[in-house]
């Protein structure tokens, strides 16, 4: 018995960025533990299963990803039962900037191997697409949906980017991207590297590194999309 760890795509089109050895194994499962019931059935229906789907036994997070009674039982009794489990991230790695650490933890108290599969993570994408230094690093998530705070944040941010020759990585869903991006147009210093990363293994993918002062100077807003942000010193 064992939990994988199944990513998923980051783009719904773009299936064939999953190996075939991470599909062979999320065909062959029958019990998920998964952030939406909904979109895990979407997805596990384009892989045709080795069972019907109405078979499957899907068993959602709580909220923020918090484990359940309905989840430690389930993995309780794949136990006992010897099958395995597997965790289903709605786009990307389950357990980076996603659910799944919790019941990651939970196996490992449990004594269960836990086996990550291959698949994206926008993260890293962006990261290897930046140009920024890939050997120190920082992901941040999500920073502050106010602006006084948000400003802070992105500043300190820099300061980090700039004493430590590390980039700083956060991700914005796709309604407050292109706000975000125009108040670190305003906070951050003119010399401060800043990488955006858009809409990454899909049809139009938008990955850039400029200054913040060439940002300014060709100012383009960036589209509703789910980005990934970079720091860096130039």
């Amino acid at each position: 018995m064992a939990l994988y760890l199944i990513p998923t795509p980051i783009s719904e089109e773009a299936l064939t960025t999953l190996p075939q050895e991470t599909v062979d194994v999320a065909r062959r499962l029958k019990v998920f533990i998964v952030e939406r019931a909904k979109s895990a059935r979407h997805f596990l229906k384009r892989l045709h299963p080795t069972c019907p789907i109405s078979e499957l036994v899907l068993v959602e997070f709580g909220r923020n990803g918090e484990l359940t009674p309905q989840i430690e039982e389930i993995l309780k009794y794949a136990i006992q039962q010897n099958a395995d489990v597997g965790v289903l991230s709605e786009a990307g790695c389950p357990a980076v900037a996603d659910p799944g650490a919790a019941v990651v933890a939970l196996a490992h108290r449990l004594e269960v191997p836990v086996i990550p599969l291959v698949g994206p993570s926008s993260i890293l994408l962006a990261l290897m697409a930046s140009g920024l230094n890939g050997q120190r690093f920082t992901f941040h998530g999500y920073l502050s949906p106010k602006r006084p705070e948000l400003t802070r944040q992105l500043r300190q941010l820099e300061i980090q980017a700039r004493q430590n020759n590390q980039t700083q990585i956060f991700i914005e869903t796709p309604y407050r991207a292109p706000w975000l991006f125009e108040i670190a147009l305003t906070a951050l210093q003119a010399d401060t590297l800043l990488s955006v990363a858009q809409d990454l293994t899909g049809s139009q993918p938008f990955i850039r590194t400029k200054p913040v002062r060439l940002w300014r100077e060709h100012r383009q807003p960036l589209i509703a999309a789910p980005t990934v942000f970079l720091l860096g010193k130039e």
